[in-house]
């Protein structure tokens, strides 16, 4: 009966004069089965620092379940790096080059069938029409062997020197990275699962899985992290999804708030499905800051987003609209995580061109201290006004009341048990090496 349930509350939110305009997402999202075998054997990968060039970073770093699978900063402190989250600071031999130029995003339901792009520019994504079923920065014979677009994904932090890779001559991955070597033996991810097979127990543990004799490659181990990834952090069970399901009812103000998101507000026109996002492509005059990801004879703090990808310009300054699960455990916000509270970014969503002219830098957080370079651009009034003319949202009026209501309707987005995750973090991993 979630249908009746549904018809209800739109019918007394109509009569309380905040009718639902569309209806509401359907409660049966798509996902794969994967094999425990899989999801341990990749959950070990995920925390394991054998990984990355130096041994000294793993994807928990900036991808951890204490900061709901991201790292609770702005921009995150990749490569150079010690620590956790807000606490992580440059390692004192060996300190990082620049910030990671954009937010670190959270992981859930990322695999789910309905997600088919990834990345705030959505550079890697579902593309049938391609020999290996994907489009991606790289060539169409580096990628084929990657059960999905989120076991491709893991393909990039480790050939990133500010990631994971490392820099220059600092390792052999590294090394390879610079040379252009990829794929093969000799090439970055050669070498990374060359490490992987040294060890005992990942041998042991791809042997249950793959044939015995069968040499571990770089697509296995991501196609393991991917299994684990999917199962780990899946975020279908909200207060919101109980609901749709025809379980116990909303709060007073999460109805409320559905009913403005759904409504009034037009939330919906962007975060739609039942994960809250139509995976598209936005301009929200969202503010720049960090290092930016530009062309080289660009100014080194601007980002484009998605016009980096289609080089087209009505891409200019428009990124993904995020998936809202969890998003009240999430922060910081935006593509550069320019904002700090919640509140905050959703207040921008009513005038974004005003809240960007007024941006507070003091929202920004940013591990290892601000920079006088980190706000290049939102201090640049050229740069302003591009991003600004680039804007699609148009302004909307809400009262204080509206606002704690949408609020209260996010809250009811969160399922507690993806965000603690249901393997958890290992005490140990098969390499030795520590686990933060």
């Amino acid at each position: 009966m979630a249908w009746l349930r549904r018809y209800l509350v739109c019918l007394v939110s109509a009569l309380a004069g905040a009718a639902i305009a569309g209806p509401l997402p359907d409660a049966a999202p798509d996902f794969a089965a994967h094999d425990p075998k899989a999801v341990k054997l990749g959950q070990l990968l995920f925390y394991d620092k054998v990984l990355s060039g130096n041994r000294n970073i793993s994807c928990a770093d900036c991808h951890h379940p204490r900061f709901a699978t991201s790292d609770g900063v702005s921009l995150g402190m990749g490569e150079g790096g010690e620590g956790l989250g807000p606490e992580r600071a440059p390692a004192s031999d060996n300190p990082p080059e620049q910030r990671i130029p954009r937010n670190s995003p959270a992981l859930f339901n990322l695999g789910a069938a309905e997600f088919t792009s990834l990345f705030h520019d959505g550079r890697l994504e579902v593309d049938h029409s391609r020999k290996s079923g994907l489009r991606t920065p790289l060539e169409d014979e580096m990628v084929v062997g990657f059960d999905s677009v989120l076991a491709a994904q893991t393909m990039f932090p480790v050939l990133s020197p500010d990631e994971m890779a490392g820099h220059y001559s600092e390792n052999e991955v590294s090394r390879a990275v610079r040379q252009g070597l990829i794929t093969g033996a000799d090439g970055a991810w050669g070498k990374i699962a060359a490490r992987v097979a040294e060890i005992p127990e990942y041998r042991d543990r791809f042997a249950e899985l793959l044939s015995a004799d069968a040499p571990i490659a770089f697509t296995d181990i991501s196609n393991m992290l991917a299994a684990f990834i999917a199962t780990e952090w899946r975020a279908d069970d909200s207060p919101f999804d109980r609901y749709l399901r025809g379980g116990a009812p909303l709060e007073p103000a999460a109805v409320a708030g559905m009913a403005l998101f759904y409504g009034e507000a037009g939330c919906d026109a962007c975060h739609s499905g039942v994960f809250q996002t139509d995976h598209r492509f936005h301009a929200i005059a969202m503010p720049q800051i960090g290092p930016g990801k530009a062309a080289r004879f660009e100014s080194h703090s601007r980002d484009v987003g998605r016009m980096r990808v289609t080089g087209r310009e009505a891409d200019a300054f428009a990124f993904r609209a995020p998936s809202l699960r969890n998003v009240t455990r999430t922060a910081p916000y935006g593509h550069s995580g320019a904002y700090a509270t919640l509140d905050a970014v959703v207040r921008h969503h009513l005038d974004p061109v005003a809240a960007l002219r007024r941006y507070d830098s003091t929202q920004a957080v940013l591990p290892g201290g601000a920079e006088e370079s980190d706000f290049a651009i939102v201090a640049d009034p050229e740069e302003v006004d591009r991003i600004a003319a680039a804007n699609s949202l148009a302004p909307i009026s809400m009262s204080e009341e509206e606002i704690a209501n949408i609020i209260a309707f996010l809250h009811a987005l969160t399922d507690e048990r993806s965000v603690a995750g249901r393997l958890g973090v290992p005490t140990e991993v098969p390499s030795g090496l520590p686990v933060e």
